[in-house]
């Protein structure tokens, strides 16, 4: 840009001019910081969804006051001829284009995701490490409700960056895996058999997919695993609980004993 046009943007600063630019910014400081000690204040006077929506008013209030003290100072310091307004809008709309970069990615990538389907609502997905049922899927992103009913909000972007794990992809079976570790010295095929008994009289199980009891042979003892389905995908922790506790108590009538298992050690097992 040529240092003249670039000079001419600007008005000729006088101090009536600075003094109410300082008179805005104290003003906009003053709003943002009675609004953040009156709607707090108004919100636990009340309860339920009003509290909430209230609570909901105060970035929106900031981002209100800061964007109309902005509005009002950028005239006092620039000329806004029509050349000029069009310069600041391309210099304006690049930095939010960079700015906001990664939400465009979001939103193709929710576009991608719409044509390829790697979830859908009431699929079970982990994403980096956060596991729950997809309740709803944006533009943006996809709304995800864990086991402990917290509820995370995933950009699309991550079908681009990370690794997304479906666990019934679509469908009604969802296989579950519950584990027991046994000390060696035991009568496997009778362990196999009573694991397999436990899974086949769960309220939870479906029966017309596969009870399998798989084991594996550790230097510390035994792992057995029992892969089964519950009849529906949210059953799978009141599944997986059924199966553990009455499993347990079998066993225990059994003369077997317990392995116990290092930190260390049951990471190997879940990496095997």
């Amino acid at each position: 840009m040529d240092p003249k046009r670039f000079i001419g943007l600007f008005r000729e600063l006088t101090t009536d001019i600075i003094l109410e630019a300082i008179w805005v910014v104290v003003i906009a400081v003053l709003l943002i910081w009675l609004t953040q000690r009156i709607l707090p204040w108004l919100a636990s006077q009340l309860h339920s969804q009003r509290r909430l929506f209230v609570l909901a008013l105060i970035p929106t209030f900031r981002i209100l006051v800061i964007a109309g003290a902005i509005l009002w100072i950028i005239p006092l310091f620039i000329e806004l001829t029509v050349q000029n307004t069009i310069a600041i809008l391309s210099v304006t709309g690049l930095a939010i284009g960079f700015a906001l970069k990664d939400y465009v990615s979001s939103l193709l990538a929710g576009v991608v995701s719409a044509y390829e389907m790697p979830y859908r609502p009431g699929d079970w997905v982990e994403v980096e490490g956060h596991y729950g049922e997809v309740r709803h899927i944006g533009i943006r992103v996809v709304e995800i409700v864990t086991p402990q009913d917290t509820v995370i909000f995933i950009p699309h972007q991550k079908i681009w960056t990370g690794l997304i794990h479906n666990a019934n992809n679509g469908g009604a079976s969802l296989m579950c895996v519950v584990n027991f570790y046994l000390t060696p010295d035991h009568n496997a095929n009778e362990v196999r058999r009573v694991l397999e008994d436990v899974a086949l009289s769960s309220p939870y199980l479906k029966l017309s997919q596969p009870v399998v009891v798989l084991l594996e042979e550790q230097p510390w003892g035994t792992h057995y695993r029992i892969k089964a389905y519950p009849m529906d995908p949210r059953q799978q922790f009141l599944f997986m609980s059924d199966l553990t506790a009455r499993g347990k108590d079998s066993l225990r009538n059994m003369p077997v004993n317990f392995a116990r298992v290092s930190t260390e050690q049951s990471m190997d097992v879940s990496r095997a």
